[in-house]
Parts: C-alpha cells; structure tokens; sequence
C-alpha cells in the first residue's frame, strides 16, 4: 500500500500524507462496510477526524516531534475568513509541516430521508474546494492540500458518458483535474473557479497537491 511506503519513507511530511491516506483507506472500508453511517459532511468529518487522531501516533518516531489534529480552523484568505475542515500539524527540529484537508460527501438520501438531487452542485463544490486549498497554500496557511470527496453514486465515479455541462467538472475516476479556469453556469448562477495546479482523482477522493 503506497501509505505504509509514506509512513515508513522517514521524512515527517511524507508520514503524515501517508497518515491521513491510511485513514481515508480505514475509513472508507467502514463505510463501505457499513461500520459507519455517514448521512452528511459533519459526521464524515467527525468519523474521518477520529480515526486519523488514532493513526497519528503510529507514525511518530522521534520525541522531538509532535502532531496536532484541529477541525473547523479559521483561515483569512483575501477578504473572506473560511474554516479548513481538517488542518494536521506536524513539528520536529528539521520540519514545520502543515496540511489542510477539505472533505466533500454527497448521497443520494439527504439525512431527512428525501431525495437530495443537484448532483451538478456538488461537482462544481469539489473544484470549489480544491481551488480553496490551493488558495490556503498560497496564503501560507499549509503547505499541502488534500481533498477527499465520497458518494454513494457509480455513475459520479464511472460515467458512462459525459455529455452533460456537469462534466466540466469531472470528478470520475481517473480524471486529471486542472490547471483550468471554469465558468460554465450551475444551477442557473455564475461560477468562476481557477485552479493552477493538476491532481488526479482516483474515483473516490482527489489526490493531493502543494509543495
């Protein structure tokens, strides 16, 4: 598994992206397994945040470092102050290392049990998200950025065409996202997300990006 070569690679930041991959891998399979109901973003956020907080000492293999899990972080960029959903901190005599994590859940149920629809939105919310993370970077608020995005629908991850105007926003599996400026109207508003950097999505959450 390419996150237990992270964690044992040697190097903090490399622990700690192989960290928060292991625990999107253990979370998943709950879910998938129905060990975990995720109904919406704040209970994905709590389940996914706890089993990382358990990981986290797993991958510490010096006294001088130390790792801290924060949800729901202030974060000023430009003008707007946002809340980065997971923010890890790691710190040792050679590293200072930072990674800001957004998580994006869509289900065909929404949690009063009606149809949820808008499956537009939600695409055009992850490329949202992932130019938020890249603007967390270039704000000095981390050094990395990761998204992960979970649904319950094969078509978002294995379509079998892609002729919709929603497909401006490809989350599928194995898409190569950005750079790319998008403007393409949702739900009947403007939209206007760049991205400068590219990322592949592997059908179940965005790979990571930053320095």
């Amino acid at each position: 598994m390419s996150e237990i070569r992270d964690i044992e690679s040697g190097e903090l930041p490399s622990r700690m992206r192989g960290a928060v991959s292991l625990a999107w891998s253990l979370f998943a399979r709950k879910v998938g397994g129905g060990l975990i109901e995720i109904n919406k973003e704040a209970s994905m956020q709590l389940q996914f945040g706890y089993i990382l907080h358990q990981v986290l000492p797993l991958i510490s293999f010096h006294k001088s470092e130390k790792l801290q899990l924060e949800l729901e972080t202030g974060a000023k960029v430009d003008s707007s102050t946002c809340e980065i959903d997971v923010l890890l901190t790691g710190t040792s005599e050679k590293h200072k290392h930072r990674i800001a994590v957004e998580l994006k859940c869509y289900r065909t149920l929404a949690s009063s049990g009606g149809k949820r629809g808008a499956t537009d939105i939600f695409m055009k919310d992850v490329y949202e998200d992932l130019a938020v993370l890249e603007r967390y970077v270039e704000c000095g608020h981390a050094e990395e950025g990761i998204a992960l995005v979970m649904n319950d629908m094969e078509r978002l991850v294995r379509p079998k065409n892609k002729e919709a105007k929603c497909w401006h926003y490809d989350i599928s599996h194995g898409a190569v996202v950005g750079p790319v400026s998008l403007n393409t109207p949702i739900g009947g508003k403007p939209v206007g997300i760049t991205l400068k950097n590219d990322t592949h999505s592997n059908g179940f959450s965005m790979d990571r990006f930053g320095s």
